[in-house]
């Protein structure tokens, strides 16, 4: 579990982050949503330590992050898996250098043992035989999967995941959403995910943050979201035709 208490950041007169709070529940898959410059994306550099808060706390598993020791704080990030929007793999590293990278940098493994768990990740997402293609060989959502393998190869508690379906088609988007909550109940992880995608939210969020200027405006499932009270998310969440059209059935 991740907990954020009362964070807040600012940087000079502007206020990025409001006194925000949230829990993101172990084994569950929790959204971070808004608009675009709305805070949410700050909210995730700040619990990955890219940004030092003006004041609050966060807490991996009651272990205040930004009141611990350096090298408590480096064993924390050992935890925490990251897909990047844009996968994000190294273009002259082969699929399987890619997915052991983490390996080299944090682990005392063997070889034969990364190779061994590189293949595992592999195809656990559904990819086999890629392992000395490169990125420019597998199409965009095939990228995307390797991102993840690579993600899940230290077995982390946390996985962070910044737009994934960013630049996927809608069918590719929901294998890619399936994947990652079949990982997160399978191995229990804490997911976090920052996206405008309301089409996950709707398929596969169970806990959901609404994020407006900073300031957390609503908080619930995917079962109360299309039921809010809240004008902002109302006016956030059917601001897309089809979900316009939800709304008038």
């Amino acid at each position: 579990m991740i907990i954020i208490e009362n964070i807040n950041k600012s940087f000079g007169n502007k206020i990025v982050l409001n006194n925000l709070s949230s829990r993101f529940e172990k084994g569950k898959i929790n959204f971070i949503i808004g608009k675009s410059g709305s805070g949410k994306t700050m909210a995730v550099k700040c619990m990955l330590g890219l940004h030092r808060l003006d004041s609050g706390n966060i807490f991996f598993d009651n272990r205040n992050f930004f009141d611990i020791s350096a090298e408590q704080k480096q064993e924390i990030r050992k935890e925490i898996g990251m897909v990047f929007q844009g996968g994000a793999l190294f273009d002259s590293m082969t699929i399987e250098q890619n997915v052991m990278f983490p390996l080299k940098m944090s682990s005392s493994y063997s070889f034969s043992k990364m190779k061994k768990r590189v293949d595992f990740c592999l195809k656990r997402v559904d990819l086999d035989n890629v392992n000395q293609l490169f990125p420019s060989e597998l199409s965009g959502g095939m990228q995307k999967r390797v991102a993840i393998a690579r993600a899940i190869v230290l077995k982390p508690k946390y996985l962070f995941c910044d737009e994934p379906n960013s630049g996927l088609d809608p069918t590719t988007a929901s294998v890619i959403d399936n994947l990652l909550k079949e990982i997160t109940y399978e191995y229990n992880i804490t997911t976090v995910i920052n996206t405008h995608d309301m089409n996950s939210v709707m398929e596969i969020g169970d806990n959901i943050i609404f994020i407006s200027e900073g300031v957390k405006k609503w908080s619930g499932d995917s079962s109360m979201f299309l039921n809010s009270k809240s004008k902002e998310l109302n006016d956030f969440i059917f601001s897309s035709n089809v979900f316009r059209k939800l709304r008038d059935i």
